[in-house]
C-alpha cells in the first residue's frame, strides 16, 4: 500500500515530519515524537508508518499493550516486514513469546536476508525452550552475518541451555572477538567458567580484570557525592539495590525476609530494577523499599546520574556478571560506598566496587587474592533463606519404603562436570541398589536425558539406577525431596538455593570443601544450618566414603530428617532479625571505614 504525502500548514510533508519524530524517537524526546505521529495523523489518519511509530514510542515508554494496538493497526493498514519485525520486538518486551517469534518467522518468510528476524526469533524460540530450533537461527544470522557477535553470544546462550559448555565457551570467545566492546559475552562468558573444572580462580580473575577494563574506558567515576562527609548517626544509611532478580528468583528468595526485618532507622532501601519482569514476590518486596525505580533501558550515565541525585550512600550490586546485569554503571561511581552481595560468588573485576560481602566460609583467609574487591564476612551465613509459605510437609526416610536409598541431585546439569559424574556413579556402586534421582529443566529434552544416561553408563551405572525428571512448578518441585533420603553438592560449583531447599524439606546434602567462593557456597549453608563439618567432605574419596556411610546409617538418616526443618528454622539461615542485624552492622561500618578514608585524603590535600 503507498501513502500519499500530505503537507502541514509549515509546508513539511508528512514523511518530512515522521522523519523528524523518528530521529526524536531515537534521541529519547519520546513526548516531542509522538506529537509529530499526531500531527501526521491529523493530516492522514490511515498513515501506517505514524501508527507504527507511535507504536514504537510507547514501547520505548514501556505501554506494552498499548504499543502493540497500535503496530497492529499500523499492519492492517499495511502490512510491511519492518512493522512486523517492531511488533515482535514489543510481544517479547510484554511477555508473549510465543506471539513474538510468529511474528519474526513472518518476517524471515518475507524477507529471508533479515539477519535481524532471525536473531530475535532465535532469542524467541530461546525463551520458548525450543533450543534446536534457536540454535537454527542463530546459525542463519552467522550465515547471513559471519561477523555477528551478538549472535555468537546468543548462540552460547541456547548452547548452555543444552550442556554444551565447551561450545558455549568458544562461542562466547569468539563473540568478544567479533565486538570487543560488547559487554554482554564478557559477563555470560564470566559466569560460565565458574562451571568449567579447569579454570583457576587466577584464570577467572584475569578475565573479570578484562572486562573491567572495557567499563572503566568507557566511564568518568563521579569523584564527589550528594550525601555529606558525616557519620550516619541522625538518619539512615540510603541502601541502593541494583537487581533485576527482585522476584521469584534465588535473589528474592534470600532478601524476602530480610528486607522486612531491617531497622528503617538504620537503613532505608531504595530498588534499582534493571528488567521490567516481576511476579508476587515483586509485590511483596516493594512495600519494604521506600523508593522502587527501573531503570531498564537507561544509558549508564543516565542510571548513575540518577543513583547519584537520590542520594545514596551504599549502592548493593546483586547481579554480578549473572543476566541483566548493569555493572557497567557501578563504575560511574554514583555511590561512595558500592558493595557485591548476594547474586554474585566471584569477583566482578570492578575497582569500583569496595566490598564483596561473604561470610568465613565463602571468604576463607588467604583467599582474599582471588577478589579485586575487599572481602567483607558477617559473623553467621552471609545468605538468608526465606521459607517457602507453602512448602509440603517433610515427609518419612524414602528409604524405609523403597527397602533402598535415593540420592539426589536438584540442579543445572552444567554443574555436573565428569569428574562429579564418576564420583557419583562410584557411591552408587557402592551402595548397593541404590539410586540417584536428578531433577532439572534441561531433562525435558530427549537428547539431554540420553546423553546423561550414556555418561553413566561409562561408569557402569544401568538406567535403572537413575530417575531423571524435568521442570516442575515450585510445589511439586519441592515435593519431590520427598523421595530423597540424601543429597549430592556437586564441584567446583556448588549447590546453593538448591541446598538450601533440600535442608528445609529435611534432606541433608553432602558437599565438597571447596578452593573458591563458588565452591564454598554449600559450606555456607550447612554450617548456617546447623551441621558442622560432619556433612561436609575434605576430598573426593571423603566424599565417597562419607556418601557410602550416612547410607548405611539410616536410622541416623532419618532421625536428623525428622527435626531437620526446625533445626533449620531456628538456625542462623532463616533468622532474619539477627541476619538484618548483622547486615545494619556491616553496611554502617563499611560506611564509617569510607568516611575515614576520605576524611584523611582530604585532610592530606589541605
Amino acid at each position: 500500500m503507498s501513502e500519499f504525502k500530505f503537507a502541514d500548514l509549515s509546508g513539511e510533508t508528512t514523511d518530512e515530519l515522521l522523519s523528524r519524530a523518528d530521529a526524536l524517537c531515537r534521541s529519547d524526546r519520546l513526548d516531542e515524537a509522538d506529537e509529530l505521529c499526531r500531527e501526521v495523523l491529523a493530516i492522514d489518519p490511515a498513515h501506517a508508518g505514524a501508527l507504527n511509530l507511535r507504536g514504537m514510542v510507547a514501547y520505548r515508554s514501556g505501554e506494552h499493550a498499548r504499543a502493540a494496538d497500535l503496530i497492529m493497526e499500523a499492519i492492517s493498514r499495511d502490512p510491511k516486514p519492518d512493522y512486523y519485525f517492531a511488533l515482535g520486538n514489543v510481544m517479547a518486551a510484554h511477555r508473549r513469546v510465543a506471539a513474538a517469534a510468529e511474528c519474526f518467522r513472518l518476517v524471515t518468510q518475507m524477507q529471508p536476508e533479515h539477519a535481524d528476524a532471525y536473531n530475535n526469533l532465535g532469542i524467541a524460540q530461546r525463551g520458548l525452550k525450543q533450543y534446536h530450533d534457536a540454535v537454527q537461527s542463530f546459525c542463519k544470522v552467522l550465515e547471513l552475518q559471519p561477523g555477528n557477535g551478538r549472535a555468537y553470544n546468543n548462540l552460547a546462550n541456547v548452547l548452555l541451555s543444552l550442556d554444551e559448555l565447551p561450545a558455549a565457551l568458544e562461542a562466547w570467545q569468539i563473540a568478544t572477538e567479533r565486538a570487543p566492546a560488547e559487554l554482554e559475552p564478557r559477563s555470560n562468558r564470566l559466569t560460565a567458567l565458574n562451571y568449567a573444572t579447569g579454570t583457576t580462580p587466577e584464570q577467572y580473575l584475569d578475565e573479570a580484570r578484562k572486562f573491567a577494563q572495557v567499563v572503566e574506558e568507557a566511564a568518568q567515576p563521579f569523584r564527589s557525592w550528594l550525601v555529606g562527609m558525616a557519620p550516619r548517626t541522625e538518619r539512615p544509611l540510603r541502601v541502593g539495590i541494583v537487581s533485576s532478580d527482585l522476584r521469584c528468583h534465588p535473589v528474592g528468595y534470600f532478601l524476602e525476609n530480610v528486607v522486612k526485618s531491617l531497622d528503617p532507622a538504620r537503613v532505608e532501601l531504595v530498588a534499582y530494577q534493571t528488567s521490567r519482569e516481576e511476579d508476587e514476590l515483586t509485590v511483596r518486596l516493594k512495600p519494604h523499599f521506600n523508593s522502587w525505580q527501573s531503570i531498564a533501558g537507561i544509558r549508564d550515565f543516565a542510571a548513575a546520574q540518577q543513583i547519584r541525585n537520590d542520594k545514596i550512600d551504599v549502592l548493593i550490586d546483586a547481579s554480578g556478571h549473572t543476566t541483566h546485569n548493569r555493572l557497567a554503571l557501578f563504575a560511574w561511581k554514583p555511590a561512595p560506598v558500592q558493595v557485591s552481595w548476594p547474586g554474585y560468588f566471584a569477583s566482578t573485576g570492578l575497582k569500583a566496587i569496595d566490598y564483596l560481602l561473604g561470610d568465613r566460609h565463602v571468604l576463607p583467609q588467604g583467599e582474599e587474592h582471588h577478589f579485586v574487591e575487599k572481602p567483607w564476612r558477617l559473623p553467621d551465613s552471609y545468605l538468608c533463606f526465606t521459607p517457602p509459605d507453602r512448602a509440603p510437609a517433610v515427609g518419612p526416610l524414602p528409604a524405609l519404603k523403597n527397602g533402598v536409598v535415593t540420592f539426589g541431585y536438584f540442579g543445572r546439569l552444567t554443574k555436573m562436570t565428569d569428574v562429579v559424574v564418576a564420583t557419583w556413579a562410584a557411591i552408587l556402586r557402592r551402595v548397593p541398589g541404590s539410586r540417584l534421582l536428578l531433577k532439572a529443566a534441561q531433562l525435558d529434552f530427549d537428547d539431554i536425558r540420553e546423553t546423561t544416561l550414556k555418561r553413566f553408563s561409562m561408569h557402569g551405572i544401568g538406567a535403572e539406577q537413575l530417575l531423571l525428571e524435568g521442570f516442575s512448578a515450585r510445589g511439586d518441585y519441592l515435593d519431590a525431596y520427598n523421595r530423597v533420603d540424601i543429597a549430592l553438592s556437586p564441584f567446583p560449583y556448588s549447590s546453593g538455593t538448591t541446598a538450601a531447599e533440600s535442608l528445609w524439606m529435611g534432606v541433608p546434602v553432602l558437599g565438597m570443601h571447596g578452593d573458591r567462593f563458588v565452591s564454598h557456597i554449600v559450606e555456607s549453608i550447612v554450617h548456617a544450618a546447623g551441621l558442622g563439618d560432619t556433612w561436609i567432605a575434605q576430598s573426593r574419596d571423603d566424599y565417597i566414603g562419607r556418601a557410602v556411610a550416612f547410607a548405611a546409617n539410616l536410622q541416623a538418616v532419618g532421625d536428623l530428617r525428622a527435626g531437620l526443618r526446625a533445626q533449620v528454622l531456628a538456625s542462623p539461615l532463616c533468622d532474619a532479625p539477627r541476619f538484618a542485624r548483622h547486615l545494619e552492622d556491616a553496611l554502617h561500618a563499611m560506611w564509617d571505614e569510607n568516611l575515614a578514608q576520605r576524611l584523611q585524603t582530604k585532610n592530606e590535600a589541605s
